[in-house]
């Protein structure tokens, strides 16, 4: 499988991709981006030095000057692309990957992602020639800088009132652990808050249940009001309840807005094509314009320019902010959602409670089908449903997302992993059942075992 992602480059260091593909990468580059000055960032993982390495040498061979921030969240690297005019930038990480993955983020000036249809295709194209282009006649120069406090004095403003909330916070080995604690304060439990890219004590990937054990424990027996969970670079952020339930992402995109459309009535939000009816309807009750686009930050972004969206979400944790240069921060989302959970408990309110009026409906949170013939099995799934009955609303645009007035629907291809992914959400358990019964019999032709 190609390390040329639809958001990314990504795959098993020393396996897929080696040193010198990233020297090859970083001689190419600055003429699809074209760039004269760049910015490197890179997670703990012990392959991150000697991909920083390759990677700085290819670009500075290339003629570009290049600044090694050294360890970063990813939303570190996306802040300063912007803040500080680089042409061109790369966050060396794989994100919740294992510990063995590594890969690259690249954004190009203002913070706008680089995906396959934006220039990774012709980046692969160009790479895997194994020729690269000549030198250039002056090269660039390579110097280290230091911004993290700067960007953590740019995030203080953001920083609420917590001092009511009884929190743990898992930073997952990962880079959150940069700036947790000087954004949160020492009050809260800080579980594995140090870096280590070997990730000792759980998968950096808040969305399995084995990655929430530890701080779901902290929760339920500190009798805490809610746990924090970062991923591996700090890009997505995820919660638990004070019963110690998580928390289902989607959710906390209306509870993040709500701190905006208090100011901006009106304003744009953005969610993606798996977000519950639940939230749909909390934003337009509280004055937003939601609007669903495709599933991934490499999208998002560039919807959430398109509609000067204030704010928008994904399932699986990504949380983008119009006064984050329309970038996704699990540190801004943090600050916003727990500013708006230490409201809730003034007001008596604990977070369940909060969050009940958006999750009124069954849902089975996102399922993945190892599935071959993927496009023929979505579109036997979809026909068989719309011939059964006429749907109210069918969007296209990232899969299909079928809607019926008492349950919907979203089947789509994963774009990072060889799945259909499906989400059903209805009026209640039972109709959620029956619904999902028929749609696991209906790809049951095409599941490879």
């Amino acid at each position: 499988m190609s390390i040329y992602k639809a958001y990314d480059i990504r795959g098993v260091f020393g396996r897929d991709f080696d040193a010198e593909t990233v020297h090859r990468i970083g001689r190419w580059l600055p003429e699809i981006v074209p760039a004269r000055r760049a910015l490197v960032g890179r997670d703990a993982r012990a392959s991150s030095p000697a991909i920083c390495e390759a990677l700085c040498r290819g670009l500075t061979e290339a003629g570009c000057d290049v600044d090694d921030m050294g360890l970063a969240t990813t939303p570190m690297v996306y802040c300063f692309t912007a803040r500080h005019g680089y042409d061109l930038s790369l966050q060396i990480t794989a994100s919740h990957n294992p510990a063995c993955h590594n890969g690259l983020k690249v954004s190009r000036r203002e913070a706008l992602p680089v995906g396959y249809d934006t220039g990774l295709a012709e980046l692969e194209q160009r790479v895997t020639t194994g020729r690269i282009p000549p030198p250039a006649v002056a090269p660039g120069h390579l110097r280290q800088v230091q911004l993290l406090d700067e960007f953590i004095a740019f995030l203080a403003p953001w920083r609420p009132d917590i001092g009511n909330l009884r929190l743990a916070i898992d930073c997952s080995d990962g880079m959150a652990a940069l700036v947790a604690r000087p954004l949160l304060g020492d009050a809260p439990r800080y579980l594995f808050d140090t870096p280590d890219g070997a990730f000792p004590h759980h998968p950096p990937n808040p969305l399995e249940e084995a990655s929430r054990v530890a701080l779901t424990a902290a929760v339920q027996s500190g009798n805490l009001d809610a746990g924090v969970i970062f991923d591996g670079d700090g890009d997505r952020v995820m919660f638990i309840d004070e019963r110690g339930r998580f928390v289902r992402p989607d959710l906390m995109i209306a509870v993040i807005a709500a701190r905006f459309l208090r100011k901006e009535p009106g304003a744009a939000v953005l969610q993606d094509i798996r977000t519950s009816r639940g939230v749909s309807e909390g934003l337009r009750a509280a004055g937003a314009r939601p609007a669903m686009w495709k599933v991934g930050h490499a999208f998002a972004k560039l919807k959430m320019r398109e509609l000067d969206a204030v704010c928008g979400g994904e399932l699986a944790g990504h949380y983008y902010f119009r006064d984050f240069f329309y970038c996704d921060s699990g540190e801004l989302a943090a600050l916003i959602a727990l500013g708006e959970l230490a409201s809730a408990r003034r007001r008596g309110q604990t977070f369940s409670e909060l969050l009940a009026p958006l999750a009124r409906y069954a849902n089975t949170g996102e399922l993945n089908f190892p599935v071959g013939r993927k496009d023929e099995a979505m579109r036997a799934v979809c026909d068989a449903l719309m011939r059964e009955a006429p749907p109210d609303t069918v969007l296209d645009f990232d899969g299909y997302r079928i809607e019926y007035p008492e349950w919907w629907i979203s089947i789509r291809k994963s774009n990072t992993e060889a799945y259909l992914r499906v989400i059903i959400e209805a009026r209640d358990d039972t109709m959620l059942a029956d619904r999902r019964d028929r749609v696991e019999r209906l790809l049951r032709p095409y599941i490879e075992r």
